[in-house]
């Protein structure tokens, strides 16, 4: 009897250990900076247009006729238009192309929104076009990222703007939760109908340094799990064996107080 109880006492023990564990000393966001009198110097690039982006363009010039010269160049709602009654502007086709009022086909694939709005604006000044300093406004409709992995609210986000940062990004969808792995964020990028991947640590200063602290539309943030998380799993299942096993040596205990 005593070294049943003995036994019972000693597994409910290894229980109470198995449930135990050390922690990882959690990560905060670029720890190394000094002051605030130095400044780091963050770089952003114009993001390349790509196939399937849903472009707003809006041409305007000088003349005084009410704006009638410059309408026929404003047909987004018409031309290139989403089915469904969604956002309405020009898409770039699957061979990176947009059609374009009294212009026709444009390679607009490759290209940044100031590199094609010139295009634009030196087709509409031939001499058979009457429009007088033509102005040509091009705006990103479907600027969207994927944020997948340990934050509070992973999924799509649609931007109304063009200019994220991984930071505000992350913001978005609710921060990281306790499990997030902050000096290994990995971010999906096509470039050229190629995919590229690079890693920021977000622990670090040197975030404004890397061309992915600035995100690009249709990039994808990886959020890995901490060694914490792994630890947790680890101790669910230790509390489960434990709890098993303690269990059982319960109902050992009590089948041999009451056979006697």
């Amino acid at each position: 009897m005593k070294n049943l109880l003995l036994f019972f006492a000693l597994s409910i023990s290894v229980f109470l250990l198995s449930s135990c564990k050390s922690q990882q000393k959690a990560l905060g966001y670029i720890e190394n900076y000094t002051d605030t009198t130095k400044k780091d110097e963050v770089k952003y690039v114009e993001p390349l247009i790509q196939k399937n982006d849903l472009l707003f363009i809006y041409v305007y010039s000088d003349a005084t006729d009410g704006g009638k010269a410059d309408a026929i160049y404003n047909l987004s709602n018409l031309v290139g238009s989403t089915p469904g009654g969604g956002n309405q502007g020009f898409l770039v086709d699957n061979n990176g192309d947009i059609q374009y009022p009294r212009i026709g086909v444009i390679k607009a694939e490759g290209l940044t929104k100031p590199q094609l709005a010139e295009i634009i604006k030196t087709k509409i000044n031939q001499p058979d076009i009457v429009l007088k300093n033509p102005t040509v406004i091009i705006r990103l409709l479907n600027f969207r990222i994927t944020m997948l992995g340990e934050v509070s609210k992973p999924g799509p986000i649609t931007l109304p703007g063009e200019k994220v940062t991984i930071l505000e990004a992350i913001g978005l969808a609710g921060d990281l939760s306790i499990y997030g792995k902050k000096d290994d964020i990995v971010i999906i990028r096509e470039i050229d109908s190629k995919i590229t991947y690079g890693k920021i640590d977000l622990s670090s200063r040197s975030i404004f340094e890397s061309p992915y602290f600035y995100l690009r539309q249709n990039d994808v943030v990886l959020i890995n799990p901490n060694k914490n998380k792994a630890r947790l799993n680890d101790q669910v299942f230790n509390q489960r064996m434990g709890m098993t096993f303690s269990i059982i040596n319960m109902i050992a205990l009590l089948y041999n107080i009451f056979r006697h």
